[in-house]
């Protein structure tokens, strides 16, 4: 017999407190919409009340079709009836299928920042949850500083989750409010509180401060909760809230089947495109260590690896790939061996036997220049033409004849400061000498802007090709400003593919440009 967990989401709250995250509806929508699809059970939209977004994203439904479209907010305060309360009125829109109010559980907090008797929170908390069961079918209760409270005082914090429950509160969810608790300790306290509650009317609501936050959300399941909150990539304030990204695949994969959520195979394999897409939509390089979903996540770097990896992927894996939507990786590096060239040239469409004696020439070529500072190792694109072009199967597609950059730092006619860069190249394409000049905010992207007018024209599928990471690191410090630079480029298009170049030299432009360069042959080579 499996047991049913209930995944609730909150990203779109607890996210939206990470550092230099803002989202705005649209982004709302789109995320709300693709944590529908994925099944989950709940979808915290916000406060409403809180700010203008909230407010606007909750005057209509989402039309969600299978979560229930939550809002967040407080208990009533002190010295207010519920009814009279605006800030709670406010969660109870006509638009939502379940509220989550937020109570202190903590007496500490009680005492100091309420400054109010352990009674009247008690009371706060029991008419708060009767008041908005008049308006909405199901009411949560968030039990704030849960586990901090429960250490200081546990008869007091039973208490109040006690009340909520015999107020009706579907759920009480345990709060590890500033992630400071450690797994055995939210293990030993949940199977204390299932003692007296239920465990399929708790959940638990982790952050991460300790790095502990999917390790206590698992522990806490282990010990009886029924309800799993967190957000998307562990996004959240400070450290961050428990991924459920990674606790999602360890429920149902780790436990021999103990574990059932809303989520079943087809879903399980959209986990690593929803991981990719808030990252998307932050503008932000996805971490390419992520468990289960990184780029990473399955990459095969030394030899010795590889090749047991291609007899028993069991061996350095401890899932498929595909069944959380990601794929395997067998980088290419200075620890490379000969079995990792072949593997990733037959991923990438390359035939070649394996007595080829092209082969060794490549492995020795790859470690020499890796030497020298290039790393294959999240630039595979640059790999497979590297690869081509020693194989002899690289099509031409144009030839840089020269190019110039320029930068003018000047005032401008309303006597502000401002920075202009100009590139000019010449170029050869299919045997037509063209020359074209463009400006950009940086001399690498008044580059890029003039090879793209160059080349459209002709290669039309570059129009929606963009850059969407570029790291640079200096590989020779002792030199000073005359250090050897390394460029990565990160590039993707309309599909979604994204693809890593590399490119070093002593001036950063030709690095840059090489790996540019690199960046727009690959995309070529993919739609030819």
């Amino acid at each position: 017999m499996t047991d049913r967990i209930f995944l609730y989401d909150t990203t779109l709250r607890d996210g939206a407190q990470t550092q230099g995250v803002d989202f705005s509806v649209d982004d709302k929508l789109t995320i709300a919409h693709a944590l529908d699809a994925l099944k989950v059970d709940y979808i915290e939209g916000g406060w409403p009340g809180a700010n203008p977004v909230d407010d606007d994203f909750f005057a209509k439904s989402p039309g969600l079709k299978n979560a229930k479209f939550t809002s967040f907010g407080m208990t009533r305060r002190p010295g207010h009836s519920a009814a009279n309360d605006p800030g709670l009125n406010a969660l109870l829109t006509n638009t939502i299928d379940a509220v989550c109010m937020v109570g202190k559980t903590w007496k500490f907090h009680v005492d100091v920042a309420l400054n109010i008797t352990p009674e009247e929170n008690i009371e706060m908390i029991s008419q708060s949850i009767t008041h908005a069961l008049t308006r909405t079918n199901e009411v949560l209760f968030d039990a704030e500083h849960f586990f901090d409270g429960y250490k200081d005082n546990p008869n007091f914090a039973m208490s109040c989750i006690e009340s909520a429950i015999n107020s009706g509160s579907r759920w009480v969810v345990l709060c590890d409010t500033n992630g400071g608790t450690l797994p055995h300790e939210i293990s030993r306290i949940v199977s204390e509180v299932c003692c007296h509650i239920p465990g399929n009317k708790l959940g638990i609501h982790a952050h991460d401060d300790t790095g502990n936050s999917v390790a206590n959300s698992l522990a806490a399941v282990a010990s009886g909760v029924r309800q799993v909150q967190g957000t998307i990539n562990g996004l959240g304030e400070r450290c961050g809230n428990a991924n459920l990204i990674s606790i999602i695949p360890s429920l149902l994969l780790k436990y021999d089947g103990q574990y059932e959520t809303g989520l079943d195979e087809l879903e399980l394999t959209q986990l690593t495109r929803i991981s990719r897409l808030l990252d998307e939509l932050l503008n932000r390089a996805p971490d390419r260590h992520a468990a289960y979903v990184g780029e990473a996540a399955f990459a095969h770097k030394g030899g010795l690896h590889v090749s047991a990896v291609q007899k028993n992927p069991k061996t350095y894996e401890h899932i498929e790939p595909n069944i959380v939507g990601n794929n395997r990786h067998i980088v290419v590096s200075d620890q490379a061996g000969k079995s990792n060239v072949l593997l990733r040239l037959a991923e990438s469409g390359i035939k070649i036997k394996n007595d080829d004696k092209r082969i060794n020439r490549l492995v020795k070529d790859i470690k020499a220049r890796e030497y020298k500072g290039y790393s294959y190792d999240g630039a595979e694109a640059s790999f497979i033409i590297l690869a081509r072009r020693a194989l002899g199967d690289l099509p031409k597609f144009f030839d840089i004849i020269s190019f110039r950059t320029e930068v003018e730092r000047r005032l401008n006619a309303r006597g502000d400061l401002t920075t202009i860069s100009q590139a000019v190249i010449k170029i050869d394409i299919s045997g037509k000498l063209t020359m074209q000049v463009a400006e950009g905010n940086g001399p690498v992207n008044a580059l890029d802007a003039a090879l793209r007018k160059a080349l459209i024209p002709q290669f039309p599928d570059l129009e929606g090709m963009r850059l969407v990471d570029f790291k640079v690191r200096i590989l020779t410090p002792q030199q000073a400003t005359a250090a050897v630079t390394r460029v990565m480029i990160e590039s993707t298009d309309d599909t979604g593919e994204r693809w890593g170049t590399v490119g070093i030299s002593p001036n950063i432009i030709d690095a840059a440009y090489a790996a540019l360069e690199d960046a727009i042959i690959y995309k070529l080579l993919r739609v030819s």
